[in-house]
């Protein structure tokens, strides 16, 4: 599965940066988060309540990222597991440009799943982890705007 898109967010590229690396905010951000841990600057851990389609399941997962094309770009690659639900791997590649003092985010991400997830048809996946980065996003662009009027 693989899932690109692109977001301009009212705010500056170092904002924004800053904010992808800030638990806190990523957490109020992804869709039914309930614990974010950062184990150190490039690892995390994550559990995660998730309904796809009648499956509805807990996962435990960790991601890794990749900074070394800092600010303007970084990659991830993480896994998770939902037990009898399934599991699923992928990674991501974030860029950001800066655009009249906004930011231009753009993400091309691939994703592998296995389990009873995979059984229920690649268009219920793309169309639910389509809504799933878009929910993200835009709660994302929303809470970086209120940092910066606060």
């Amino acid at each position: 599965m693989e899932l690109k898109d692109e977001i301009l967010i009212d705010a500056p590229k170092v904002r924004v940066y800053a904010a992808l690396n800030d638990p806190e905010i990523l957490k109020q951000c992804i869709p039914g988060c309930e614990e974010l841990i950062q184990h150190s600057e490039t690892d995390l851990e994550a559990l995660v309540v998730l309904k796809i389609g009648p499956v509805k399941a807990k996962f435990g997962g960790t991601v890794t990222l990749d900074k070394s094309g800092a600010p303007d770009a970084f990659s991830l690659t993480g896994q998770g597991n939902g037990g009898a639900a399934g599991h699923a791997k992928g990674g991501a590649e974030v860029t950001l440009r800066e655009v009249d003092g906004k930011t231009l985010l753009s993400y091309d991400a691939k994703a592998e799943i296995g389990g009873k997830l995979a059984q229920l048809g690649s268009r219920l996946i793309q169309s639910t982890a389509k809504k799933l980065a878009g929910a993200f996003f835009n709660k994302f662009a929303e809470v970086i705007s209120e940092k910066a009027e606060a």
